[in-house]
């Protein structure tokens, strides 16, 4: 046990070496590497820190239920408290519209004023205007929901604007697969990175492994040090990328908070929680590590 620490303590030594006999090649590769590394975090603090906030804004969920011009108010109440009693668990709030205040609503809009006046009666309906609770597959179960209300008696029509919803709900679903695209490269980035550094190194240093093998070093013995190049190179760059993130976020976040503002709402960009940055981390260590192996398995046959 006490000679595989001794090893391990002289790759690691031997890294470290061949890291400070060449500073500028070693950070530029670092500083490369945590570019990168640092676009996905940026992605994932944007979706993760506008999710919510999209989701809250003033554009809620809402379906109109149009009921007959001759229904009467006491029926309009009735299918407000029925829609809230049969629906309770995925609405947010249910509000009735009479027909004389939706007229003064048109009246006092110049556009419809003039229009509004050359009609002898009221020729609008009551309405319940319905919003549902926010969440997933909002346009599947508006769609539903506007389908059985529409069957009710009295209820003239259901107006249901699952357009944005549906643009909504595919626009989240694009970034979250569009992220993983982009950590998918991201890690391929890496992997070829690794792959070419390992590669020169050892390539400059065959006559080194050669003299090893000879005096019966081991395939371990020879490979560990370049095993812990490739698994150091991924976790300082993974460092550094969450360092670039953190520092590219501040600007972002006081140019966001304007645009925040124009909706009523106060967000701020922030990083994923630091288990995922732990997790990101230790993905971008064993990254390094296993294209470090393959690169000196390949680059130490001689």
């Amino acid at each position: 046990m006490k000679s595989l620490l001794l090893q391990h303590r002289y790759a690691l030594t031997v890294t470290l070496r061949r890291f400070a006999s060449q500073p500028f090649s070693s950070l530029a590769n670092l500083l490369v590497m945590a570019l990168i590394l640092a676009l996905p975090l940026l992605g994932a603090a944007v979706l993760e820190s506008a999710e919510p906030v999209v989701r809250d804004m003033s554009v809620t969920p809402e379906l109109t239920v149009f009921m007959q011009t001759s229904a009467s108010p006491s029926a309009t109440q009735a299918v407000a408290d029925r829609i809230a009693r049969e629906a309770s668990g995925q609405i947010k709030s249910v509000r009735v519209v009479p027909r004389a205040k939706a007229l003064e609503s048109l009246r006092n809009n110049p556009a419809w004023r003039e229009a509004l006046a050359a009609l002898p009666d009221n020729p609008l309906p009551d309405a319940v205007v319905v919003t549902l609770k926010s969440g997933d597959d909002l346009a599947t179960r508006a769609d539903a929901l506007a389908g059985q209300w529409g069957k009710w008696p009295q209820v003239d029509h259901v107006q249901l604007d699952s357009a944005w919803v549906q643009r909504l709900e595919a626009i989240l679903r694009f970034g979250r697969i569009g992220l993983w695209f982009l950590a998918i490269c991201v890690a391929v980035v890496v992997l070829a990175t690794v792959f070419n550094t390992v590669r020169l190194q050892a390539m400059t240093q065959r006559e080194e492994i050669a003299v090893a093998r000879l005096v019966g070093a081991t395939e371990s013995f020879v490979r560990r040090p370049f095993l812990y190049l490739g698994a150091l190179t991924g976790t300082a760059a993974a460092l550094l990328a969450i360092l670039a993130a953190g520092l590219a976020l501040q600007p972002l976040n006081g140019a966001v908070l304007g645009l925040a503002r124009s909706y009523d709402a106060e967000f701020a960009l922030h990083l994923p929680s630091l288990p995922v940055l732990a997790i990101e981390v230790l993905a971008a260590g064993i990254l390094g590590a296993l294209s470090a192996r393959w690169s000196v398995t390949r680059s130490t046959r001689f």
